[in-house]
């Protein structure tokens, strides 16, 4: 029987750089970084996004931090992505909200319907109402760097 027993999902968000649309069919960069999950005994329960964006639904393993998985996750998408669009970057950092078993998919469906959720909102919009919804602390000054 395992020691650590948990249920942590975690609703990641993280944009390109300066949020510039290099993300051309954001399904394909979804099931890759599904495939990175996979890898790393990640369960990926929903992704979605747009050209600027990615939205990542996770069951982060208790044995794993939240930082070391983002990392890994960008870090070797952002190689592949490079493959194809040179010069390709994530932002520096994410956004991550916990979610409540209650509300899984509630969020699955708020992250795969990315593209139709963002023909009323910027991707800046969104993220400055995830951060205030979830009780998050921020300086507006440098939340998109």
């Amino acid at each position: 029987m395992p020691h650590a027993l948990a249920n942590n999902l975690i609703h990641c968000v993280f944009s390109t750089k300066n949020r510039s649309d290099l993300i051309r069919e954001p399904d394909v960069v979804g099931r890759y970084i599904a495939g990175i999950a996979r890898a790393l005994h990640i369960p990926l329960l929903a992704f979605g996004g747009t050209g600027n964006h990615m939205h990542l639904l996770m069951a982060l393993p208790p044995a794993l931090s939240l930082a070391e998985a983002v990392k890994k996750l960008k870090g070797n998408s952002s190689h592949w992505m490079n493959q194809s669009a040179p010069g390709f970057a994530w932002q520096e950092g994410y956004g991550a909200f916990s979610v409540s078993e209650s509300q899984r998919e509630v969020v699955i469906r708020y992250i795969e319907d990315q593209e139709a959720h963002h023909r009323k909102w910027s991707f800046e919009q969104e993220f400055m109402t995830l951060l205030r919804k979830s009780g998050v602390e921020f300086d507006s000054r440098y939340v998109f760097g």
